[in-house]
């Protein structure tokens, strides 16, 4: 008699070797290649191209540090990457050398996340855009393998996945309508970059060629809560529907002031990283950013939305600029938050893979199994 992992690995491995029908792929097919039985690790570094400059309130940049990732068990591959934001801490130098010590070859049954991932994660205090990438290769192997996308999954509904912002960064008045032009008919809400003198610049900027709604994200740009809380109410004024990390992390009073006497909803981007740190939220934010680059991947992100949840918290999924393998991932989480940041392979010119898109603004997940790629 087979124990219900034994049942659901045999059921698994029959499903990904009949063809599969996506809903942007076609026809797929998994074939399962007798082999040693292990988890196999591959990895590579792959610099992302940004299509513009892109601005926040403490720095800009073209491109931006990735590695990728694959995993391979009797012939079936999984896609994970590691994107690396400046503000990360992290490095190709770094992920690479994290990824060294990774020693996957010792584990015999991909379906044994919990260990899998426990050991992965004990290997190092931080790491997390590393730890994400095998994360996200682990579970795109397993959903390949039981033949089913993750958010089916979670039992979630692909849709409800909600529209997404689009990030227009910090820039001149001409830049910033012409980016908002390019992106007007496409998205039904835009993510503004703000934190710097030129806010009200650039919000009268994108109102001069459309009123569609608006989120704000300050990356801790903000420097009086008082100040702060007058831009709040005008921009309250101008459309804009929620704000992301207004104020420094470290200030914990000043962002729970502001959460207090907001009109709009307050989330926490910088000031939230992992599982531990969410009760500590509730009280300073409304809600709570995952990004899985930060939260060590989808199998911690998941968690995460719940227990925000559970807090009476609401909850952002977002992303770093990444190919659509990463931001797929991050996608089979979307029909469960309140808003999502999930554009970050639109920012990028050099994508890999083809998954999540966009269909009149709202994100349209593939019906292909695990996160719901294909290489291009």
């Amino acid at each position: 008699m087979q124990n219900r992992r034994d049942f659901l690995k045999t059921a698994g491995l029959a499903a990904a070797g009949i063809a599969l029908t996506g809903c942007t792929g076609g026809p797929q097919r998994f074939n399962i290649v007798k082999g040693d039985g292990r988890l196999h690790l591959k990895f590579f570094p792959y610099e992302l191209q940004l299509a513009h400059v892109f601005t926040v309130a403490s720095y800009s940049r073209t491109t931006t540090p990735d590695v990728q990732v694959e995993i391979t068990y009797e012939g079936v591959t999984g896609y994970g990457e590691a994107s690396m934001p400046p503000y990360l801490g992290q490095s190709v130098a770094t992920v690479t050398a994290f990824l060294e010590k990774v020693d996957l070859e010792q584990f015999t049954d991909p379906f044994q996340l919990e260990d899998i991932l426990s050991y992965v994660d004990s290997l190092s205090p931080g790491d997390g855009a590393a730890k994400a990438a095998i994360d996200i290769a682990l579970h795109d192997l397993v959903g390949k393998l039981m033949g089913q996308p993750w958010y089916r999954i979670w039992g979630l509904d692909a849709g409800k996945a909600p529209s997404t912002t689009f990030t227009i960064g910090i820039d001149t008045p001409e830049v910033v309508r012409e980016k908002t032009l390019e992106a007007v008919g496409r998205f039904n809400i835009l993510k503004v970059k703000v934190g710097l003198d030129s806010d009200e610049e650039m919000i009268k900027a994108i109102r001069s060629v459309t009123d569609v709604p608006l989120a704000v994200d300050a990356n801790q740009g903000w420097k009086d809560r008082s100040k702060a809380l007058d831009e709040i109410f005008w921009l309250k004024e101008q459309g804009v529907v929620m704000v992301e990390q207004p104020m420094a992390k470290e200030r914990m009073d000043d962002n729970a002031w502001l959460t207090e006497h907001s009109p709009l909803p307050i989330f926490a981007d910088e000031a939230i990283q992992r599982l531990a740190d969410v009760p500590s939220m509730k009280g300073i934010y409304s809600g709570i950013n995952i990004k899985l680059m930060k939260c060590t991947g989808m199998r911690e992100g998941w968690k995460m939305a719940q227990l925000a949840r559970a807090l009476g918290m609401k909850v952002m999924v977002g992303c770093m600029t990444e190919t659509s393998c990463a931001v797929s991932a991050a996608a089979q989480l979307s029909p469960y938050v309140d808003f999502a940041d999930l554009d970050g392979n639109l920012l990028i010119a050099n994508d890999r893979f083809d998954g999540v898109t966009v269909k009149g603004g709202r994100l349209r997940l593939p019906d292909r199994p695990g996160i719901g790629v294909t290489l291009l």
